[in-house]
């Protein structure tokens, strides 16, 4: 069998079994938390399987996301690239990458690796960030942003669509979002969604009559959405827009600017913790003004967040509770509390044996950056 008709019989099979293979790869992932050695210093091995579990949890997420569907396929994002996924690879390579460089060249020129390696994501996510007409990153590009989940309404410039036509009863935008981001079939609707009230009546009715392919793409006309650009999303949003994408910038380049600012200064100084928090301070703000409705601006399109981006914002708050783990703040306020209730807890039979393993995989994570880090 050659590798091409083996790659196809694998995703038809991840494809049909995708509920099992998560509770696979969730029980995988988490006993690789109880490897043997996990945060010593010959770690290697258990992070190098722990990367590629991690890798392979985004290629079969990949191969899931991309099922052909009963949906009419056109193209919302300019670019079939597959961002996302090089994203979530480079994310669980960091941590290998983190591991090796400090084992073969000490803690301080680690940094030099994990620079690049924060580098090399800034620049996929701001090419994801131009591919996808600006439109917000949901976990850090992890997932593609299709537009799902936006109120009723007409498209905007930054791609934060209506609920796609023909929907069928009880339909989830949320739950079609996650089934179907990234997928041809799903830039369908959101490109016919532009077509208006008489193209909606049209596209009902063939999606009442049509046949489900499971294992094949049908050719259908493409409808390519247009990618605006930042001059003219600016000149159409105004203030708001460029609010919008400096809160995205920041975001995307938050995580190398503490990097370099840990490389220069080092993991003791305050100086990255707090430069690190301003940027974040700095980007969400900005957002939350972006998104805010503007009465004095009614010549301009107002930008209207989809649910899935409410959502995102939200995890990016709840993302702030890590500078509690970032030294210098974990070293001076939280590892002795740590270590005392530890102790404290140490005689209780079973309690005390189960508070020395979680206390011990916290302090273990959190020696590491790519844990800690938040990007």
């Amino acid at each position: 069998m050659r590798f091409s008709e083996c790659m196809e019989a694998y995703k038809n099979w991840v494809r049909r079994n995708k509920d099992h293979v998560h509770s696979l790869e969730s029980l995988a992932n988490g006993l690789t938390w109880l490897l043997p050695e996990r945060f010593s210093s010959s770690e290697i091995g258990p992070e190098a399987v722990t990367s590629i579990l991690g890798i392979l949890t985004a290629i079969n997420q990949h191969i899931i996301d991309t099922t052909p569907l009963q949906w009419p396929q056109a193209s919302v994002l300019p670019s079939s690239f597959p961002y996302w996924l090089f994203v979530s690879a480079f994310k669980e390579l960091e941590t290998l990458v983190e591991v090796i460089a400090q084992q073969f060249y000490g803690d301080h020129k680690k940094w030099n690796f994990i620079a690049v390696a924060e580098a090399s994501k800034v620049l996929l996510r701001l090419a994801l960030f131009r591919a996808s007409g600006y439109k917000m990153l949901l976990h850090g590009g992890e997932i593609p942003n299709t537009g799902y989940g936006s109120p009723p309404g007409p498209p905007n410039r930054l791609g934060h669509l209506a609920n796609p036509p023909g929907a069928p009863p009880g339909y989830s935008n949320t739950s079609y979002y996650r089934q179907n981001s990234g997928s041809l079939e799903g830039r369908a609707l959101s490109a016919l969604s532009m077509l208006g009230e008489n193209a909606r009546t049209v596209y009902d009715s063939t999606w009442i009559n049509r046949t489900p392919h499971h294992n094949s793409i049908v050719d259908h006309p493409t409808l390519v959405a247009d990618r605006p650009t930042v001059s003219s999303m600016l000149s159409e949003k105004g203030l708001q827009g460029s609010l919008f994408v400096m809160g995205e910038m920041l975001f995307i380049l938050r995580p190398l600017i503490y990097v370099l600012f840990i490389r220069k200064y080092g993991t003791k100084s305050w100086i990255p913790w707090f430069v690190s928090l301003a940027v974040d301070f700095i980007g969400m703000g900005a957002l939350s003004q972006a998104t805010k409705p503007q009465q004095e601006a009614k010549e301009l399109e107002q930008i209207h967040l989809s649910s899935v981006e409410k959502d995102e914002l939200s995890r990016r708050k709840v993302l702030w509770a890590l500078y509690v783990m970032r030294d210098p703040f974990f070293c001076k306020y939280i590892r002795q509390r740590l270590e005392s209730t530890q102790k404290a807890l140490e005689p209780v039979p079973l309690m005390g044996l189960l508070a020395e393993k979680i206390i011990e995989l916290i302090l273990g994570a959190q020696t590491r950056y790519t844990y800690m880090s938040g990007s």
